[in-house]
């Protein structure tokens, strides 16, 4: 498609990057990129930082289409979403619903769990009123080590890896300094991998499975957006019958969260017999130089531009209006 074709079918495009969510700085990356990409392209493409205009801006700008690259809070969540939807402005991703069950963890894994998909065993605690008497009972239930987290956080943000009794005060005072709730989660010893899955409902398909080999095994902010020292297998080196059932296991759980567009899930494969259990999945995945989409995408033969380019084609709305109502 030329350039000119591409600015008349794409119209005025917004793409909504920063934000006001602990994940600011990853997200300004990820739109910038975004955004570049898509002007590269010849779409009409223009920036736009909630945190720094209003919700009036939005709607003055008479966007005909969003691409979303913020992550995290106010815009991964389903609360920008529903903006959109009341504004009658297609956006790129999940809806209102998909992306709010996906922005929590732990309603995440209940439905999972309610479709028969493996996940690790869990306890949610209350960040303000768990007693030392009920962190303590943790180990017994899920057994040592075990991963601490705030259920929605993204980015390895409100983390904490619980090695020995000693650290379970710390790991939870540091979660909980994020969320409401703590979620305590099995530790799964293995392997890290990903899946990102494009498209919607039958036809989702996963792009090829991504394994991250992180120092130490420690996968965590630096390591994440900022170090080289972290190193990338894609296609993961798995064998073709193991491939295939971890990408069937991605595109059943982006379904089953009701995900659309675009997403990216997270997996530990066990060490001890290659079972593979689903941790999160993530509606607004980075989009930055480090980012994991954009490199399983390019080994199944596709660039960054024209990633974007796919991605900005799927926007929608959940909710179509009547042929009789127009925007203000």
């Amino acid at each position: 498609m030329s350039a000119t074709n591409i600015k008349n079918a794409f119209g005025k495009v917004g793409v909504l990057y920063g934000g006001r969510s602990a994940e600011r700085e990853v997200s300004l990356m990820s739109g910038k990129g975004v955004l570049q990409a898509l002007q590269s392209k010849g779409v009409d493409a223009h920036g736009f930082d909630p945190a720094e205009r209003s919700l009036a801006d939005l709607a003055a700008e008479k966007f005909d289409r969003v691409f979303i690259a913020l992550h995290g809070r106010y815009g991964e969540d389903g609360t920008l979403q529903g903006v959109l939807e009341q504004l009658g402005i297609p956006y790129t991703g999940s809806g209102v619903m998909a992306s709010s069950i996906g922005m929590d963890k732990v309603m995440t894994k209940r439905i999972w769990l309610s479709h028969g998909l493996p996940t690790p065993r869990f306890a949610v605690l209350d960040a303000k009123e768990t007693t030392a008497a009920e962190l303590g009972k943790l180990p017994a239930e899920l057994g040592l080590p075990l991963m601490l987290k705030a259920p929605h956080e993204g980015s390895t943000i409100g983390i904490a890896k619980v090695s020995g009794e000693g650290d379970l005060q710390p790991g939870f005072d540091l979660c909980a300094r994020y969320d409401e709730a703590v979620l305590a989660e099995e530790f799964i010893a293995g392997r890290e991998l990903t899946v990102p899955v494009l498209g919607t409902g039958r036809g989702a398909r996963a792009l090829p499975v991504v394994e991250i080999v992180a120092p130490q095994g420690n996968y965590d902010y630096e390591h994440k957006y900022f170090s080289d020292d972290t190193q990338y297998l894609c296609p993961a080196p798995l064998d073709d019958a193991l491939t295939q059932r971890i990408q069937a296991i991605a595109v059943r759980a982006f379904n089953a969260v009701g995900s659309s567009g675009w997403a990216r899930v997270d997996f530990m494969l066990r060490a001890s017999d290659n079972a593979p259990f689903l941790l999160e999945i993530n509606t607004s995945p980075g989009m930055t130089g480090h980012s994991l989409v954009p490199m399983s995408a390019r080994a199944a033969g596709m660039s960054y531009e024209d990633l974007c380019v796919e991605i900005l084609r799927s926007a929608d709305l959940d909710l179509k209006a009547t042929q009789d109502w127009k925007p203000v």
